[in-house]
């Protein structure tokens, strides 16, 4: 007997789009107008031309894979890869335009905030509604019953109608009745992002459970952190079709080495610049770009791989000393590195554009999303100065590879080993 829970052959999915030829802006009466000539049109029996035009569009196209029994499955790929189509697709949401898809076992799904309940019932009334769709007695929607309200907390709100949930709660118990409902198949997107830190860790843990309970865990995150610490294998989705489907490591390498490069650069001179205090400025900024230890432009770094900065700016007098400082923060705007010029000894600038690039041989930040704010400064006065400059993202890899708890230490740690130089 097969242990294959989910088997689809070249599965598509297309949608029609309508294109209005006609861009300029519909008033009251030409609304009036159209519709009068569409009537007389058929009282008259004469054609009506329309100026709408309908594009063909494939959110997936020819997608072939099977998972088996117990087997937890990271879905990754960038914004309109397809991934919350496929989702649909295997949730029975929505039908494929092409191939067939099979699946046995019940399916449960978290797919967006406000699946599967309905707004005007109860928490308590949500949970045996759910459970019922997934084909279970009441008898058994009550033996877990507690379980799931402990999961989720929200005791105090349990008959209270779930459109009063913020969005936190909801997501809470609609996990909380997913993943404890005993379905065969749990599908879970990127919605745990609304979630605080400690429960999608609460979460992690929950489909780590119920992989070794033997059943089959479908997760689709922009966490390569929380992909790392949960699956198995994983599918990279590239616009529609499958860019790579295998280990874990190398469909994160694929997908890092697939990246939008463009995110590793930004322009300064077409940002604001925040100044601290207005006066007669000497240098000025020009932009900021992250590499990797080949020199390709990037956005996404392994922990404990190597990140290159390159700085450009100019200075106006070659008599003035110039200072870079360099401040990381995490998502919850805490300062967590700071790189500093002057404390390098690194102070050779000439009157014209500069450009220089720090090298960090090491990273030992954990993994998670960072800005990097950057300023400049002459005769310790700043010139130009940029809160969020630029973005970088650090996933799990390099050192030991045995950090699991990563919220835990998230946005604590030093950039070590950094080195300035002029380029």
């Amino acid at each position: 007997m097969s242990d294959v829970v989910i088997r689809a052959e070249h599965i598509g999915k297309a949608y029609f789009i309508g294109h209005q030829s006609n861009e300029r802006y519909a008033a009251l009466r030409d609304v009036i107008a159209n519709k009068t000539k569409g009537i007389c049109t058929k009282l008259c029996g004469r054609p009506h031309h329309t100026h709408k035009t309908t594009e063909e569009f494939w959110a997936l196209k020819d997608i072939n894979f099977e998972i088996k029994q117990g087997d937890r499955v990271g879905i990754i790929g960038r914004n309109g890869a397809g991934k919350s189509t496929l989702l649909k697709i295997l949730s029975r949401i929505t039908e494929p335009t092409s191939g067939r898809i099979s699946i046995k076992g019940r399916v449960a799904s978290l797919l967006e905030v406000g699946t599967g309940f309905h707004p005007e019932l109860t928490g308590r009334e949500n949970i045996y509604l759910n459970g019922a769709i997934l084909g279970m007695t009441r008898q058994e929607i009550k033996r877990k019953f507690d379980e799931i309200v402990n999961f989720a907390e929200v005791e105090k709100f349990l008959d209270t109608p779930v459109k009063r949930y913020s969005s936190g709660m909801y997501v809470r118990l609609a996990f909380a009745v997913a993943a404890h409902l005993e379905p065969e198949i749990l599908v879970v997107d990127e919605v745990l992002a609304v979630g605080d830190t400690q429960f999608q860790k609460k979460c992690l843990s929950r489909m780590n459970e119920v992989s070794r309970e033997g059943r089959t865990v479908l997760f689709v995150s922009h966490n390569m952190a929380a992909i790392s610490s949960l699956c198995q294998k994983i599918i990279v989705l590239k616009a529609g079709k499958i860019g790579f489907a295998g280990d874990v490591e190398s469909g994160i390498d694929h997908y890092l080495d697939d990246a939008d490069h463009a995110k590793g650069f930004a322009d300064l001179r077409d940002k604001k610049s925040k100044l601290w205090k207005q006066h007669n400025i000497i240098s000025k900024l020009l932009s900021i770009e992250t590499l990797d230890e080949i020199d390709k432009r990037q956005s996404s770094f392994k922990m404990g791989g190597c990140l290159k900065i390159k700085i450009q700016l100019e200075v106006m007098d070659d008599k003035q000393d110039i200072e870079v400082g360099i401040f990381i923060r995490d998502n919850r705007e805490s300062i967590v590195g700071l790189l500093l010029s002057a404390a390098e000894g690194f102070k050779n600038m000439k009157k014209g554009v500069n450009s220089f690039q720090i090298d960090m041989p090491e990273i030992n930040l954990m993994p998670g999303d960072y800005n990097l704010g950057i300023w400049v400064a002459s005769q310790r006065e700043v010139d130009d100065a940029y809160e969020n400059a630029i973005s970088i993202d650090i996933i799990s890899g390099g050192f030991d590879g045995n950090y699991v708890d990563y919220d835990r230490f998230h946005g604590y740690g030093s950039l070590i080993h950094s080195r300035w130089k002029a380029i």
